[in-house]
């Protein structure tokens, strides 16, 4: 048995479609249904079970003996939630209460991390497991500070000797975009959120540049499809002595100009972008570049190519965004 929290959301979805996809048959998604459309992401899934959170721990009383892996995706994962309490109960007590579930009864363990761990990039963007590097990055918001705090306290527990599950992979996933992320609002992709103006051959919006270095729309990121994501986990649950902090990303840092474009042409239609001011709240808080080292994962023996941006942009565009039918 494989349990995917989070499994419902845009990232855990593509997870569990990639477990069954790849022979995994017996998977459980912890997740809150909610009352927005997210149940339309695992629809298509022939699931074991789905479980409540509140549920989560007497669920996992009750089947230890049947668990191999469980793979931690559920977190609050917007970057403008303020209530710092729920992200403190959702993104650090209930990772480390599962890791500790998982240590003491030798099950699996992978769970998200993100790359909003680095803050700014003042210290780069390496997948460093030292003590000291990790306590020298600065997030920029609770969301980066609380999977931050997660990466350090586990670090800190192994180099103290209290263990680890049998096996253990947090992964610092960059800028994903993909089917399945609908439900998230304000927190969807710029793909998804300027396919419907490319699709009504309308002018995109980017923010300005408030960075005399960057031009406008020449803010850099890097962005990573889904899939490649999914073929991560799958690997990693297959090679079962790999350990550590791995970045997930294309390694490769793009301009949001460059999606924009990449998204037109997925269209076949020439670019149209308008440029805007960005919220005053963003301004002091934005990164301007992100670009993941996967030199520490290509080390780890992961030797599939990943996917460029504009193949992904393309793939989404035209299999998922312009059908009827957008979910995988």
């Amino acid at each position: 048995m494989i349990i995917v929290t989070g499994g419902a959301g845009f990232i855990g979805s593509n997870i569990v479609w990639g477990l069954l996809n790849n022979g995994f048959g017996d998977v459980v998604v912890c997740d809150y249904m909610c009352a927005d459309e997210r149940w339309k992401n695992i629809a298509k899934r022939e699931l074991n079970d789905i479980i409540s959170p509140d549920k989560l721990q007497n669920f996992l009383a009750a089947n230890v003996d049947k668990i191999d892996a469980i793979i931690h995706m559920g977190a609050i994962s917007a970057t403008t939630e303020t209530d710092v309490d729920l992200i403190v109960r959702s993104n650090i007590n209930l990772t480390s209460d599962l890791w500790d579930f998982c240590r003491d009864n030798k099950i699996r363990f992978i769970y998200a991390s993100s790359a909003a761990t680095y803050g700014a990039g003042e210290n780069g963007f390496l997948d460093n497991e030292d003590q000291e590097y990790l306590n020298n990055l600065r997030p920029l918001n609770a969301y980066g500070w609380s999977k931050a705090f997660i990466d350090r306290k586990f670090a800190r527990q192994q180099q103290e000797g209290r263990g680890a599950p049998i096996q253990h992979v947090g992964f610092k996933f960059f800028n994903v975009y993909g089917p399945n992320e609908y439900h998230k609002g304000g927190q969807k992709s710029v793909i998804a959120h300027i396919f419907g103006s490319v699709k009504r051959d309308e002018p995109v919006k980017l923010f300005k540049s408030y960075n005399p270095d960057y031009a406008d729309g020449g803010q850099l990121r890097d962005f990573v499809w889904v899939g490649d994501i999914v073929d991560v986990v799958i690997w990693t649950l297959k090679n079962p002595n790999v350990n550590g902090l791995f970045n997930i990303g294309s390694g490769h840092a793009r301009s949001f100009k460059d999606l924009a474009c990449a998204t037109w042409a997925a269209m076949g239609k020439s670019p149209k972008i308008d440029y805007i001011d960005m919220p005053p709240s963003l301004r002091e808080k934005y990164q301007y570049y992100t670009k993941a080292e996967i030199s520490k994962l290509r080390a780890a023996g992961y030797d599939k190519k990943m996917t460029s941006l504009e193949d992904g942009v393309a793939t989404y565009v035209q299999n998922f965004l312009n059908k009827t039918d957008n979910y995988l």
